[in-house]
This record gives structure tokens, C-alpha cells and sequence, in this order.
């Protein structure tokens, strides 16, 4: 029986949404929707909070993850990548004799996430010979057909493509920021956006980066018409 692991990354020094991870949406802390649907996916042996805040640990703890550590300074900043904290937490875990055969990432800023795509991701990543797979839904718009701004003048990146009719366009995808799924038995030789991830499809109302106050208030709607249309539980 393969064992697994979610971790969920969640620093406190957030700075365009103060406390973002703890902040109340619809009624609960926003860290509580990413914890409480990794446990409903019931596929984790354990999951566990990455966190450098001892007031989001004591939050996390409430809503059922398990805070084993609390992160160190230096992968706490700015610039430490999502890659550095997962590395950190699985170490600590195999220190204490864990050993896991997946670890599913998931971000702390995910009230849109649903348990079945968590749980297609390991299924299609078990039956497959891929490293990875990932949360992903299509642009909405397409990308062959955007341009810069410079100096206060547009300039196309595809020039050539002005013309072309958008449905004679190839499709484009982008990453949800949702959930990150890695067969720790297997070595990637690519990035994850490459030939040994698989992108599984989220509709592109389930899909919400939450950086800034606008992304808030954007999650904010989306959340209350899925939720009215019961299409979110």
C-alpha cells in the first residue's frame, strides 16, 4: 500500500494581504478549506503544515493537519520557492523514520479546491510512468495573440498571428496553484511543466490565484455563486 503525504505551505509574513493564510472566508480561517479538503480526500497518512507562524500552527492544529516543526528563518523569506519548503518537510519527516511514497503539496490559499481532482491526480499519476501531476485549467484567452506595453505603445510578442482567427489557435494552459502531486521513487529529469508532469484539467470558474485584495474579492464571489449553485460543498 503506497503511503502519503500532503503538506500544505503556509508562511506567516504574507505582505499584500496581511495574515492572508488565517484570514476569515465565509467564517473560517482561509488555511482551514485547503486542510479540510486534503482530509476528506482520506489518501493522506498525514498531513502537515509547513509553517514559520506559531499562530497559524495553532490554527492549522485546530482544523485537523499535524504541525510537526515550525519552519526555519531562512526558508521563511521572500524567495524561498515552494520546492525548498517541501524538501525541508519531507527530511524532517524522514528523520523521525518516514518514509512516503507521494507527496501531494497543496496551497493554504485554495477555498476552490475540490477532493476529486485531488484524488485524480494520484490516480493518474500511479497509473502512469510520469514524476508529477498538477492542477491546471486553459487560458482564457489566446496567448499567441498578447502583447507588451512599451513606452506607452503596444508591440505584439507574435506578430504574425494578428490576423489568425483565435479557434485556429492552439490552446494554451497555465498552472491552477492548487495542488502538486511527486512519486517520490521516481526521479524527474524536466521541469514540471514539462514532458514528465501530468496536467490535470480544472474548469476555469474552480481556478483563483489569491495574491492581491482584487484576488480576494474576486474568490469571494466565485466561492458564493459555486456555493449557492451547490456546485462546492
Amino acid at each position: 500500500m503506497s503511503k502519503c503525504v500532503c503538506i500544505i505551505p503556509a508562511r506567516g509574513g504574507s505582505k499584500r494581504i496581511p495574515k492572508k493564510n488565517i484570514k476569515d472566508f465565509f467564517g473560517k480561517p482561509l488555511i482551514a478549506y485547503t486542510i479540510e479538503t486534503a482530509l476528506k480526500s482520506k489518501l493522506f497518512d498525514k498531513v502537515v503544515v509547513s509553517t514559520d507562524d506559531e499562530i497559524i500552527a495553532q490554527v492549522a492544529k485546530e482544523y485537523g493537519a499535524e504541525v510537526p516543526f515550525l519552519r526555519p528563518v531562512e526558508l521563511s523569506d521572500d524567495f524561498t520557492g515552494t520546492g525548498a519548503v517541501i524538501s525541508h518537510a519531507l527530511s524532517f519527516l524522514q528523520e523521525e523514520g518516514e518514509k512516503y511514497d507521494y507527496v501531494c503539496s497543496i496551497y493554504a490559499t485554495a477555498p476552490l479546491l475540490q477532493v476529486k481532482y485531488i484524488q485524480k491526480g494520484l490516480e493518474r499519476l500511479q497509473n502512469s510512468d510520469a514524476v508529477n501531476s498538477f492542477s491546471a485549467t486553459s487560458m482564457p484567452f489566446p496567448i499567441q495573440r498578447t502583447f507588451k506595453i512599451n513606452n506607452d505603445r503596444c508591440e505584439m510578442f507574435w506578430p504574425e498571428n494578428f490576423s489568425k482567427r483565435s479557434q485556429d489557435l492552439e490552446e494554451a494552459y497555465q498552472d491552477a496553484g492548487q495542488f502538486y502531486w511527486t512519486n517520490l521513487n521516481k526521479k524527474a529529469t524536466d521541469i514540471i511543466f514539462g514532458k514528465d508532469s501530468i496536467p490535470i484539467v480544472l474548469p476555469r470558474y474552480l481556478v483563483q490565484d489569491i495574491d492581491t485584495l482584487e484576488d480576494w474579492e474576486r474568490a469571494e464571489v466565485l466561492y458564493e455563486v459555486l456555493k449557492r449553485q451547490k456546485k462546492i460543498l
